[in-house]
């Protein structure tokens, strides 16, 4: 026997017992898994024999016996020390070393993890020396469907992707994620020579690239999967060709500091109204000192304030700003920015230019805006969308759901046939609260009216808006939400409204009048937030960007006055009366939209009678209410 050979045996008994004490110790078990085990009372639908293939020796994580398993430690090191299972430990070991280890072993795969049957040694051999993969003869276990059980239904997510791309090394920890990256890959390009293959490629020379310089800085310590991680990469930068180990780090620094609180609803700061001590004695000497150098504020739009009403809105916002502040400020901003991916040229030239702070005024700029905050920290980057905050980029929105609420009352008053119609984006959290606070406000005032939802699958078509109204039509509804204005009105120059609640004609097709909208004061949100970076109440909430895990979400509703209800003349007088008082009653606190109960549309209690909905339910609000039928969202 070798000295070397059984120093080799002795270190990697030595890590064995290290890891069994190490479990043993919180009371978990310091063997290997045994996976007859953990199928005993699992209904196994389908064996499936994939033949030989290579798999990565971190996914190989237990044995089929539970007798087997006892010879080794959680880690798949050696803690048996008779000389029998010694010597057979050396001996392959040996033929490692001198010819290396040919004959593939036998696993099962059950939920893409594997299970040694046979070569347990040869495993444990391995994965001393820190080999990446070996060929094994695999049989694949399928459990039945469970919708119930989120791995399982991941598995078969895995499923569908392991037969698109033969890869089995990556697994991700929540639905949907599989398809995400399937689309990712489907626009990527490798150099010629792998264009064959381009998974293997992209498996081998890019993704394993990424996983050991993520593990290498503290990755593995998240409560993320590294292919968490990956997705969470791709999505700011795309997938590139091979990247050296220095690229990925110069970019992983700051983002791990975002994926360290990728589980982050618990840490999120919900600013639902102004800092207290604005308008105070701090904020009012605060405009008495003009700052040596004003501060660059700096917008980025999708379209223009012509074609857009939604631009149009913000570009009111950034005047108001600089018209309130212009002592202070000096603001530009720049529009027709590409929508979809194209955003981050724009954002870093701003950086570059000197700006302070940078809004980006659409979610569809969300990643790109990301992007460029990790890479200049010391500049305060703001994104208009919904509860998304991250530890350098603050998110900022308005509680739509209140004046939509306010709408629905209006909309189920006036109604003649109890058929309401509400064009719709897209089924987001926010968007379904919208649409659920408009269903509850209608019920409130008429218990019979029904919500028909159409979806127009673009957040700013003018035509996809028309297509979704004849729909709504079609199918009955007198009153619309969210129906286009075909020509400009007081209200569109005034607050940028380009769509409002309509009465129509369901014979022709045609408004017959126009009756409410909700609007928003974007210069509220910006006069505040930039003062409050300028008198320093900021401060508290600044630690963002430095050491504080609080991540920050402005999300501020009538009360703040940066939200409020706009109708028209058409709207009877009665009705009028009641909006305002619960307008009132909302601002004061003595009425909320979500109060119980609440029902969803399949007839289960969402909200208990009294109660109301917290902040953390609404922003992630998934259901819809008892009186909404939308369609299929595909």
């Amino acid at each position: 026997m070798n000295n070397d050979e059984l120093d080799y045996f002795n270190n990697a008994r030595k890590a064995g017992m290290k890891e069994y004490s190490s479990k043993t110790s919180k009371g978990q078990s310091g063997y290997l898994p045994s996976l007859e085990e953990m199928v005993k009372d699992a209904e196994i639908v389908s064996q499936v024999d994939l033949g030989i293939m290579e798999i990565p020796l971190k996914k190989i994580v237990g044995t089929y016996t539970h007798l087997r398993s006892l010879s080794f430690a959680n880690n798949f090191m050696p803690i048996l020390n008779n000389s029998e299972f010694r010597q057979k430990w050396i001996d392959v070991c040996k033929a490692h070393i001198e010819e290396g280890i040919r004959d593939p072993i036998k696993v099962y795969e059950y939920l893409n993890w594997y299970y040694v049957i046979e070569g347990n040694k040869r495993v444990s051999v391995l994965k001393y020396f820190d080999a990446y993969s070996m060929y094994a003869k695999v049989t694949r276990l399928i459990p039945k469907m469970d919708i119930n059980n989120p791995t399982v239904e991941i598995y078969y997510e895995f499923l569908k992707f392991n037969n698109k791309t033969k890869i089995n090394s990556i697994w991700f920890s929540k639905k949907g994620n599989f398809e995400k990256l399937s689309k990712l890959l489907d626009k990527y390009n490798p150099p010629e020579d792998y264009i064959s293959n381009k998974y293997k490629y992209f498996e081998l020379h890019i993704y394993n690239t990424f996983r050991k310089v993520y593990l290498k800085m503290g990755g593995g310590s998240l409560p993320i999967t590294t292919g968490d991680a990956y997705l969470n990469y791709a999505k700011l930068y795309g997938i590139h060709d091979v990247q050296n180990e220095e690229e990925f780090e110069k970019t992983l620094k700051e983002l791990i500091k975002e994926l360290q609180l990728v589980e982050k609803d618990s840490l999120i700061d919900i600013k639902t109204a102004p800092q207290k001590n604005e308008g105070g004695v701090l904020s009012t000497l605060s405009t008495l000192i003009i700052p040596q150098k004003k501060l660059k504020v700096a917008f980025l739009y999708a379209r223009n304030a012509e074609s857009s009403g939604w631009t149009y809105g913000h570009e009111l916002g950034r005047q108001y700003l600089e018209e309130v502040l212009k002592d202070q400020v000096v603001t530009t901003y720049v529009d027709n920015v590409p929508e979809r991916g194209g955003a981050y040229p724009y954002i870093k030239s701003l950086a570059d230019n000197g700006n302070d702070v940078i809004f980006t005024t659409s979610p569809v700029f969300k990643n790109d805006t990301l992007r460029c905050a990790l890479e200049y920290p010391n500049i305060k980057f703001f994104n208009c969308s919904e509860h998304t905050p991250y530890k350098h980029l603050s998110n900022y929105y308005g509680r739509t759901y209140e004046p939509r609420f306010l709408t629905g009352i209006i909309a189920g008053s006036m109604t003649e046939n109890n058929l309401l119609g509400y064009a719709a984006t897209s089924p987001s959290h926010e968007v379904i609260s919208c649409i659920n606070a408009f269903a509850l406000g209608a019920k409130i005032v008429n218990p019979k009216a029904k919500v028909k939802v159409v979806w127009t699958r673009e957040w700013n078509s003018h035509h996809k808006f028309t297509d979704a109204d004849k729909k709504l039509i079609a199918m009955g509804t007198d009153i619309i939400s969210n129906r286009n204005l075909s020509v400009p009105r007081e209200v569109t120059t005034k607050f940028g409204v380009y769509s409002m609640l309509c009465s129509m004609d369901i014979n022709t097709g045609k408004p017959i009048h126009h009756l409410s909208a909700p609007i928003w004061r974007w210069g509220i949100f910006y006069e505040r937030i930039v003062q409050n970076i300028l008198n320093n109440t900021f401060k508290n909430i600044m630690d963002m960007f430095s050491s504080n895990d609080k991540l920050v979400n402005f999300w501020w509703g009538l009360e703040s006055n940066a939200l409020d209800i706009y109708y028209t003349k058409y709207v009877p007088i009665e009705t009028q009366k009641l909006v305002n008082l619960m307008k009132k009653m909302i601002i004061t606190g003595d009425y909320h939209p979500f109060t119980g109960p609440i029902y969803d549309n399949n007839g289960n209690l969402k909200v208990d009678s009294d109660d109301i909905a917290s902040n953390g339910e609404i922003l992630n609000m998934d259901y819809f209410v008892d009186n909404v039928e939308a369609e299929e969202y595909k």
